[in-house]
């Protein structure tokens, strides 16, 4: 078979975590009111806590290649590029409630997580 006749199919790929549209709306939020030279808001997971990793959102000033990129309607929404094999088919949600807000992670990859929730494993 001659590569001429091989017809490529090119499928879009998932983002590595799906932002819900209140996770969206803060990011938005958070971008309205970011320091000056911020060009997004960025996921990683640093090594923390008794489980091993936490969740971080931080501000971003520069573009790395290795990040994934998620356009939301708000502004650019980055996950780090070493974290995303620890973070494919998450939902990232915003919640807020009378006592606490934050955002609140569904990570199918999570194998535990340490009593108070600040942490997790895989």
């Amino acid at each position: 078979m001659r590569s001429e006749d091989v017809a490529t199919t090119l499928r879009q790929r998932p983002a590595a975590v799906i932002l819900t549209e209140r996770a969206e709306a803060r990011v938005a939020e958070l971008m309205s009111k970011a320091p000056e030279g911020s060009i997004g808001v960025k996921l990683s997971t640093p090594r923390r806590g008794c489980s091993g990793l936490a969740y971080s959102v931080d501000y971003v000033t520069a573009a790395n290649p290795m990040d994934e990129r998620i356009e939301t309607p708000g502004g650019t929404f980055f996950v780090d590029g070493a974290s995303v094999l620890y973070l494919i088919g998450s939902t990232m949600d915003w919640v807020e409630d009378d006592f606490a807000a934050g955002f609140v992670f569904q990570n199918p990859n999570a194998k535990g997580a340490c009593g108070c929730g600040e942490s997790f494993t895989v």
